[in-house]
């Protein structure tokens, strides 16, 4: 019962922790580029016709910006629904919108296979990977410039929010993303450097990309944006967090649909780093403490700790809402059933190494 007892207490000091790294982002202000304005190519993977699909990636087309940019509209081939899609934001921004269609075989990851080809070559100062389910402002390149102000910062990345739609799951998906995940993040980041980055939003100088080696370094393996990060920083360079927060679609419209998304972002980060993944768990306190108060009916310890991480939770909650600028109505009786579902997703993950990517099934090693 100590050990029990001792996991609840540790993850209530996680819940501290991550209400403390959340307020600090919060209390950042976003910086926006005035003079220092670098030239942008923004690749856009593209894969099926998404929910959303136009308002997302006009989003990316329609900046406020004083300098030159491009937005490369990345196909596996013409055969895929999305392409009509991509042809008229081609032809309502002629001059920004290009279109890129074909694959490299040779690549394990199908996103970078996708912009790795002939016909995608980035032409900008700073090349920026996106994912085509991200949604932005017309201040998006004006705060992406900001961070390249220095040269010490060779890569720069964003967090993001959720976009849900009517369904319970996809609400549920997108507080996993601002309550659990960001939290995750800005944690480590407050425990040291960034050596990672976010598929939301990888932004990095063309020269330093081909001095990694290309989008071609990271071709052979899933999570792209780990590797990503652990090249920017092996070869000297910081990679900072942007204080531009980016919106990502949440698509999944039932839980059968949301289990897979969830378990595959969980088995990924439990082969980057298995010890780290490990201990992980400690950040689904609520749950914790309820298991604690079940198996050891100890309530002299078990209320209060209960009270103390309720209170935590909502806090950290808050927090995320306000640093992420979430507006949609809040729904706080879902907080309960979606850290349960979180501490079982990540027992899940350790048994079995197969993913879902879209409608392909991967091994993890």
């Amino acid at each position: 019962m100590f050990i029990l007892l001792a996991i609840a207490i540790a993850s209530a000091a996680y819940l501290a922790l991550a209400n403390l790294s959340v307020a600090a982002f919060a209390r950042r202000p976003v910086e926006l580029a005035s003079e220092f304005l670098p030239t942008f190519t923004i690749l856009k993977p593209i894969a099926g016709l998404e929910p959303d699909l136009y308002e997302n990636l006009r989003s990316c087309c329609d900046q406020e910006y004083d300098a030159s940019y491009e937005v490369v509209l990345c196909l596996h081939s013409r055969d895929d629904p999305a392409l009509p899609v991509a042809e008229r934001l081609a032809e309502e921004f002629p001059k920004v919108a290009r279109l890129a269609i074909g694959e490299n075989a040779a690549m394990t990851n199908p996103k970078i296979a996708n912009l790795a080809k002939p016909g995608a070559e980035a032409r900008g100062e700073i090349v920026v990977i996106a994912d085509s389910d991200i949604r932005v402002n017309r201040e998006y390149l004006r705060a992406l410039a900001a961070s390249f102000a220095t040269e010490r910062v060779g890569a720069t990345t964003c967090l993001y929010g959720g976009i849900h739609n009517a369904s319970f799951a996809s609400r549920l998906g997108a507080l996993q993303i601002e309550d659990m995940f960001i939290p995750s993040v800005l944690v480590a980041l407050a425990l040291g450097d960034l050596r990672f980055c976010l598929g939301a939003t990888m932004a990095v100088r063309r020269t330093l990309l081909e001095k990694i080696g290309g989008l071609e370094a990271l071709g052979a393996v899933l999570a792209d944006d780990h590797r990503f990060g652990e090249l920017v920083t092996a070869a000297g360079k910081s990679i900072e967090l942007s204080r531009y927060v980016v919106q990502t679609s949440v698509p999944e419209r039932t839980l059968r649909e949301l289990w897979p998304h969830e378990l595959r972002w969980a088995r990924t980060n439990f082969v980057l780093a298995p010890t780290g993944y490990a201990f992980s768990f400690l950040i689904y306190a609520f749950p914790l403490v309820v298991i604690y108060l079940a198996v050891a009916r100890n309530l002299t310890w078990g209320l209060p700790l209960l009270g103390v991480v309720v209170v935590l939770r909502l806090i950290l909650h808050y927090l995320a809402r306000s640093a992420l600028s979430v507006k949609r109505r809040d729904e706080l009786w879902l907080i309960p059933l979606r850290d349960f579902l979180s501490l079982g997703v990540w027992c899940a993950s350790f048994f079995g190494r197969r993913v879902l990517w879209r409608t392909r099934m991967y091994r993890m090693r």
